[in-house]
């Protein structure tokens, strides 16, 4: 896959080199008039969305993916009706953090960026930061610098990089699309979407209060996980950028401003979510996150039995001290809260097997079975249960 980028890439510069990167936006222009080698890239971007789009990575839920693009078209610039651009949102079933867009105003969300939001405000400053990118036409811009030469380079190898099975994504990517989610833009072309997509929040009636709220949440995650994601949005000094940016234009600019943040909305809506992509943060062994997203839910559902489940998968497998009574108490409480599930039992039955209760493992053990009669370890779980009866 990398050679195939380099190569592209070489002939994308090869035709770029000399070209000008000085372009107006999409809103000053009369008509979208896309230039040669700009219909060139919106060509690539299509072939690379269509692959994209056709795995199993877009996360597939229809209620969330249409609050997602109506918070999209709240911020859609009035300037820009009658263009021929419009905008789609997909999101991506992974729990690192990032989104990025494509120049055709195609823009992707993964899951674990949209988990560490707390509310809509904070979305829409990260869906108008994205689509700037777009309207300002960031992308062509980027490709005809040829000093981004190398670093798009280092990108493609970064890219190559296994990050586990939910980091392959960045390998998938096409040269526009790793562009975009991998090595970001310059820091000037950031900046610009930083300043532009702050006040297309702000004027769609957002609080701006929120736009550095969304980045430090990101900078937490990468702290505390350090280990080097393959993601523009997974880089530390990029993420301090974001903050301080956003800082100095609410000092300059928006100082006491205010505006709607839509938090009980936005919660209801994404919870589904959290559950799911938590669950993709435990299979990458990535505890903390996966432990803040499972007790945000339970503050809010108490009686959410996979949520108790998982959190006991998370003190299990991260096996600190105390986490082994924890994880049985979390096993305890989700069979409680919905004896039908089938999972806590058969956690149950393996932690009362460790202990040498047998006769409890069992019930458990033939508790999941029953529950999950087709269940795809049946084989094992009765080769445990024969060998417990042999003992």
């Amino acid at each position: 896959m990398s050679k195939t980028i380099i190569l592209s890439l070489t002939l994308l510069f090869g035709v770029w080199a000399c070209a000008t990167t000085d372009l107006p936006s999409v809103q000053s222009m009369d008509g979208l008039q896309l230039l040669p080698d700009e219909q060139r890239l919106w060509n690539r971007s299509k072939e690379e969305q269509e692959r994209l789009n056709t795995s199993s990575d877009i996360y597939d839920d229809p209620a969330l993916s249409a609050y997602v693009n109506q918070v999209a078209q709240k911020l859609f610039p009035e300037d820009l009706h009658g263009q021929e651009l419009s905008f789609q949102v997909y999101m991506i079933e992974n729990p690192l953090l990032n989104a990025f867009a494509y120049p055709n105003g195609v823009l992707y969300i993964h899951t674990g960026i949209l988990a560490r939001m707390e509310n809509e405000a904070q979305l829409a400053t990260l869906l108008s930061h994205e689509m700037t990118h777009v309207t300002h036409r960031h992308a062509v811009e980027n490709f005809r610098t040829v000093k981004n030469t190398t670093a798009f380079l280092a990108t493609v190898q970064v890219a190559a990089i296994p990050f586990g099975a939910y980091g392959n994504i960045a390998g998938m990517l096409g040269t526009v699309g790793a562009m975009a989610a991998v090595s970001g833009y310059s820091r000037d072309l950031e900046r610009e979407a930083d300043i532009e997509g702050l006040a297309r929040m702000a004027a769609a009636g957002y609080d701006p209060q929120e736009a550095p709220r969304l980045f430090e949440h990101l900078k937490q995650d990468v702290e505390e996980q350090d280990v080097k994601e393959p993601f523009f949005f997974g880089s530390h000094p990029r993420l301090q950028e974001r903050i301080t940016n956003y800082n100095e234009m609410l000092r300059a600019r928006y100082a006491g401003a205010s505006g709607a943040k839509n938090t009980e909305q936005f919660q209801q809506i994404v919870s589904p979510m959290l559950l799911d992509n938590a669950r993709l943060d435990l299979a990458m062994g990535r505890f903390r996150p996966a432990e803040r997203t499972l007790t945000r839910i339970l503050e809010g559902e108490p009686q959410n039995a996979k949520a108790h489940y998982y959190l006991g998968e998370v003190c299990r497998q991260r096996a600190q001290a105390d986490d082994r009574e924890k994880a049985e108490a979390h096993y305890r409480e989700a069979v409680e809260c919905d004896p039908a599930l089938p999972e806590p039992h058969r956690a149950l039955g393996f932690v009362y097997y460790k202990r040498g209760q047998l006769d409890a493992s069992a019930a458990e053990l033939q508790k999941y079975l029953t529950l999950s009669p087709d269940a795809p370890d049946r084989a094992y779980i009765i080769q445990y249960m024969q060998q417990m009866k042999s003992d």
